[in-house]
């Protein structure tokens, strides 16, 4: 009886993995019976189909206890606590209470309306106290410590000045925080607070985070405590030569504007310097990081002793990387190594120091994938750590006493991301995760456990606490949503797609609900097809992902194909975008169209192309230089001309624009928008901080003097994402009507 039972679950168990990568047990697509009808205003509205997650995840400084905020409502009803779950006993319970944390964190913290720029990465809610007694609550105006015994608050910081990027220092003693563009510290004991720079200003920011940074460097902060808390390095940005660009508010009777400091292409970035000051104060030690100021300083990192600084510089063509080791008391600077690439390079976070002050990993594409290495401090090579043709996509933690190296990879396939282990030296590579799909791992110091956020196409992601060799400890967000089975979603098929040089490009199909082979159906073309992105992944797409399953319900079937130029599958899959936006990626598109065009279940009169940014950028592309093969095309954010695009982005591609002009011009969609021959829509944000509106004003201008028409939907004073939900459901809603009149024919 037992082992006939074990059958029978194995065999559902090898069903359903079948079922959720698009094809049953024996080898064909399963076919979607329809179920209830999905609406724009229930993707888009609330609550969402994709359920939700715990938040605010971080774990207490000896890693025995993850805590997380987990709401009591959700939308503008929601309500956190803060709980805290036990890594050895797997138990939950409450540590601060919803009415404890109403003291302390504002009610309903409003989401950023830009997520670009320092709106990338939102900030932290709460931090622990390196002993673990207390916790720092930070709302936009104050600073609470939060002592766990007492269940007590008492404030460090308040005023009506907003506050930015607090953090406690190694020792638990101070808070640091950026206020009035000067960064300041804060005594825990007696909550006096002192200023650690001054002279700070909107173009001269102390500690603080200009735009471009953190948009295109991916740096989430300016300033950074010693390990012995001695000092803090930070840096200065100078932005007063820097493009002011304005941002009109089109509903202000008087035409008032935002300023923002916006280098584009080819013109002037701000000036960067790294500087440390010691923690009781005093005249801040600039780094020599050498005479070329036109660099980029993107990656800064103490060293274990507390006396030396690493300071990455990136040359502006952003082909050369030098790691500099920069000793503190004197500002003197040398480098431990230096990185080439013919093409361009891609920043890592890989940078890690062992405690025994003799070594630390560094992660190079040298190869054409990112791998992790061995130095010793002397810039000489001890190792290469992972190898292989398939990336390392982050490092999760370094268990020295075990000598384990864990990371996230894509060993697996290029659309999942595991977690791996491996020795320091490289052997005994084993992978972590088991179940198939994208993998967020989020390490506890000691490298004993970590929180996965895992997801695949069927289901939307969950949260599992597993220990160090992936064996599961807890659940902490099952998150189930029941109502999504009630629509009956088609699968997702994943398929290999031949260029005409014959590599294999990866894509995927949504077919239409009650698919009928004998029948033609239209099909949805959905690219983003820029560098450090992927649209083919096994993980859950959420409110795209399900646009694209109501479109199915009512007729259309869905494409995606990873063009090269897309992440995923190392530098070498980059590079062949070098110089020319749009040239590979449209052709490897319309190879995708060709094999769909193959299929006998598909119209090829009637495909059309949708995609946001630089899938905006591309449908422009398909739209205007291959009018044959798409019909009708949406544009969301377009950059329709990479002179208006931002310094660091747009020249690691491309170049500087006074170097390049042709490329830059044979790059622009604009030039072959005489061809233009079918539907074309686009939408846009007014207040885009990121793809400024220029971009489609610049376009309808061009095509107004060609004698095309176009429907354009501007968004009043919205952001790069048009996010908020009102504006989302009015826009998605006119989108399906566009693509239901012009592809489907209803």
């Amino acid at each position: 009886m037992e082992s006939g039972m074990k059958r029978i679950a194995t065999f559902l168990g090898v069903v359903l993995v079948l079922a959720a990568f698009g094809v049953t047990a024996n080898g064909a697509p399963p076919r979607a019976e329809r179920g209830k009808e999905l609406t724009v205003a229930r993707i888009y509205g609330g609550p969402s189909l994709s359920g939700h997650l715990a938040r605010a995840l971080a774990w207490s400084p000896d890693g025995k206890t993850l805590t997380f905020l987990e709401a009591e409502g959700h939308g503008k009803g929601w309500r956190p606590a803060l709980w805290a779950l036990d890594v050895k006993t797997g138990e939950k319970h409450e540590l601060v209470s919803a009415e404890k944390l109403e003291q302390v964190l504002p009610a309903n913290p409003a989401p950023a309306t830009q997520a670009t720029g320092l709106g990338r990465h939102p900030p932290a809610q709460y931090e622990w106290a390196p002993d673990g007694s207390a916790l720092l609550f930070a709302d936009p105006t104050s600073l609470s410590w939060f002592d766990l015994k007492t269940q007590t608050p008492r404030t460090l910081v308040s005023g009506k000045e907003p506050l930015a990027d607090p953090k406690i220092s190694p020792n638990g003693e101070y808070v640091s925080f950026i206020r009035d563009h000067n960064l300041y510290s804060v005594s825990v004991k007696d909550a006096k607070v002192h200023a650690l720079t001054s002279g700070g200003t909107e173009a001269i920011r102390k500690g603080e985070l200009d735009w471009v940074y953190p948009e295109e460097l991916d740096l989430t902060t300016a300033y950074w405590w010693a390990p012995d808390s001695s000092a803090v390095a930070f840096l200065e940005m100078d932005e007063r030569n820097v493009n002011q660009y304005p941002l009109v508010d089109f509903a202000s009777y008087t035409g008032e504007a935002d300023e923002e400091r916006y280098p584009v292409a080819g013109g002037i970035n701000p000036t960067v310097h790294v500087y440390v000051v010691p923690a009781s104060g005093g005249t801040p030690m600039r780094m020599d990081t050498g005479e070329n100021t036109d660099v980029y300083l993107p990656r800064v990192k103490w060293l274990t002793d507390s006396r030396h600084l690493a300071i990455q510089r990136l040359n502006r063509a952003q082909t050369e990387l030098d790691l500099l080791d920069a000793d503190v008391a004197t500002g003197k600077t040398h480098a431990l190594l230096t990185e080439k690439d013919p093409y361009w390079i891609n920043l890592g976070d890989e940078l890690y120091f062992f405690k025994d002050g003799k070594r630390f990993l560094w992660s190079s594409e040298r190869s054409g994938y990112r791998h992790l290495y061995l130095y010793d401090l002397d810039g000489k090579e001890l190792g290469q750590v992972t190898k292989g043709e398939w990336e390392v996509t982050g490092l999760g933690a370094v268990d020295e006493e075990r000598g384990e190296v864990y990371f996230t990879a894509t060993e697996k396939s290029p659309m999942e991301r595991q977690v791996y282990r491996v020795k320091v030296d490289g052997t005994g590579m084993e992978r972590v995760t088991k179940s198939y799909g994208m993998h967020h791992a989020m390490f506890a110091r000691d490298a004993s456990a970590f929180a996965d956020t895992c997801s695949n196409t069927s289901a939307p992601p969950r949260q599992e606490l597993l220990g160090a060799d992936g064996t599961r400890i807890a659940t902490i967000e099952e998150n189930k949503v029941p109502e999504l089975a009630e629509y009956h979603l088609s699968p997702v098929e994943f398929v290999k797609v031949k260029a005409d040089d014959g590599t294999e490009l990866n894509a995927y199909l949504i077919k239409p609900t009650d698919f009928d082979p004998t029948k033609k159906y239209p099909v949805l073309v959905y690219t983003y097809g820029g560098p450090h992105a992927q649209v083919v992944l096994d993980g859950w797409g959420g409110a795209t992902f399900l646009w694209h399953e109501m479109l199915a319900q009512k007729g259309i079937a869905i494409f995606a194909l990873d063009n090269r130029g897309s992440a995923g599958r190392g530098h070498v899959f980059e590079e062949p975008i070098h110089y020319h936006f749009g040239k590979m990626e449209l052709s490897d598109q319309r190879d995708g169209v060709m094999w769909l065009k193959s299929q006998p279940w598909v119209d090829g009169n009637r495909i059309g192309i949708w995609g946001w940014s630089y899938g905006g950028h591309m449908t422009l592309h398909a739209m205007f230089e291959a009018g044959d093969l798409f019909k009708v095309g949406f544009a969301g954010g377009p950059v329709t001309d990479w002179h208006f695009y931002d310094t660091i982005y747009t020249e690691r591609y491309m170049g500087l624009p006074q170097e390049h002009e042709k490329d830059y011009e044979a790059s622009s969609p604009i030039l072959h928008a005489a061809g233009l021959k079918g539907k074309l829509l686009i939408a846009h944000g007014t207040g885009d901080d990121n793809v400024h509106f220029a971009n489609t004003l610049t376009l309808i201008n061009t095509l107004i003097e060609n004698g095309k028409y176009i429907e354009v939907m501007p968004f009043p004073g919205r952001g790069h994402g048009v996010s908020d939900e009102a504006a989302r459901i009015v826009l998605m809603d006119r989108v399906t009507k566009f693509f239901l009149k012009n592809l489907a024919g209803e």
